[in-house]
């Protein structure tokens, strides 16, 4: 079928992690970042959401229990990237994660997008994001997105929590 487009509508459904201590990872899942936890599949295996869909992100120990991190040059996946709905949304996880003195790896400003960039327990990378409104997005003269990587203002990022405060 050439010429095919998979459908406008089309999304991205959940993630399912390997890892290797469950407790561990829910209490970054669900402690840190603040998913809800959905469901637990025995004692290997827990679901868990953002406003309470069935799951966003799966998370097993089933060949994985006590395993160590993938090797950092080898295939797989790079991360997996959670959209926010707000700036604002961004800054409130970003300020957990300072509170909580968990280590960003990186944080940058992509022109659509804002992100910043962590690994998990296993050393999973997450990328946490909001996207700009679709009108901003910088174009080039021939009208295709120009995407960049810029560092990321986090003081900036972080004053958006005041601004609705004030």
């Amino acid at each position: 079928m050439e010429g095919y487009k998979i459908p406008a509508g089309t999304s991205i459904g959940h993630v399912h992690l390997k890892v290797s201590n469950l407790e561990q990872s829910l209490d970054f899942y669900c402690g840190l970042l603040g998913f809800e936890l959905m469901t637990t599949y025995g004692t290997d295996a827990a679901f868990i959401s953002a406003g309470g869909y069935h799951h966003h992100i799966g998370l097993n120990t089933w060949m994985s229990k006590d395993g160590p991190p993938p090797p950092k040059n080898s295939t797989g996946l790079f991360h997996t990237a959670i959209l926010l709905p707000t700036r604002k949304d961004l800054a409130i996880v970003l300020t957990r994660l300072q509170s909580a003195k968990y280590p960003i790896s990186g944080a940058s400003d992509h022109g659509v997008s804002e992100a910043i960039y962590l690994n998990d327990p296993d050393q999973n990378g997450i990328e946490l994001y909001w996207d700009r409104p679709k009108e901003e997005w910088p174009k080039n003269a021939e009208g295709s997105i120009n995407m960049y990587t810029r560092p990321l203002d986090l003081q900036g990022l972080t004053d958006e929590i005041k601004k609705e405060d004030t």
